[in-house]
């Protein structure tokens, strides 16, 4: 990647594209010239940017709640290291996709990181297109994480509006029994099972077997063995 002084981004044709369209990008990076020439090229191609010199300054300014984001992070700064602040994040429960900026020496501990959650690495030096297309991957990665815990809440607030009774027969259900086996595991008549079974597809708004399977395990239903 050129880290020179970028050009005046008033002058370049993808300038007068919408700012954030692609998404929020953070970097932490204590080397100013990295930092502007990231910037400049990831605001080019449409991302949204927020830079930090240091680990401090970016724990201090990230919202609560997490934004859908990913980071862009250097793996070795003065205070608070990328590592030390990996470590951090992973404390607090963040789920920023994170991508480490590493020199070659880096590679081993970049790899044992993603084995720890870290999302990807990026190994100096590396082109504009490598850089684009991993924050790119990253943003789907945080975009496609938070809807499914969207679905998870909007799933178990669905689940909570049943009785006691037809939570029983949902997870029976869930665990593959047949109607017969449920009545005959509850002590209820078949007639009754169906019946639950109908205001189960109800309050969860499930047009088919297949939509109700789909919302009971994303609510957290243990699935059949």
């Amino acid at each position: 990647m050129n880290t020179g002084t970028p050009p005046d981004s008033r002058t370049t044709e993808s300038a007068a594209q919408p700012p954030g369209r692609e998404g929020l990008v953070y970097v932490v990076d204590d080397d100013e010239a990295v930092r502007d020439s990231m910037r400049w090229l990831l605001e080019a191609n449409g991302f949204e940017v927020n830079a930090f010199a240091s680990a401090e300054e970016f724990l201090a300014r990230l919202p609560n709640p997490e934004p859908v984001a990913c980071l862009l992070l250097d793996v070795r700064m003065p205070g608070m290291s990328g590592l030390e602040l990996h470590e951090e994040l992973a404390r607090r429960g963040s789920t920023l996709p994170l991508i480490f900026i590493t020199g070659h020496g880096d590679v081993p501990m970049a790899v044992s990181r993603m084995k720890k959650g870290a999302h990807d690495f990026l190994e100096k030096p590396f082109s504009d297109e490598q850089l684009r297309d991993l924050v790119a991957a990253s943003l789907a990665r945080a975009e496609a994480a938070r809807r499914d815990r969207r679905e998870g809440r909007d799933a178990s607030e669905r689940v909570d509006r049943l009785t006691g009774r037809e939570r029983q027969v949902l997870d029976l259900i869930v665990a593959g029994r047949l109607n017969k086996q449920i009545a005959d595991d509850l002590g209820i008549s078949i007639k009754t099972v169906e019946a639950h079974r109908a205001n189960i597809m109800d309050k969860l708004g499930a047009r088919t077997m297949a939509d109700l399977m789909r919302i009971a395990l994303r609510a957290g239903a243990p699935p059949a063995d």
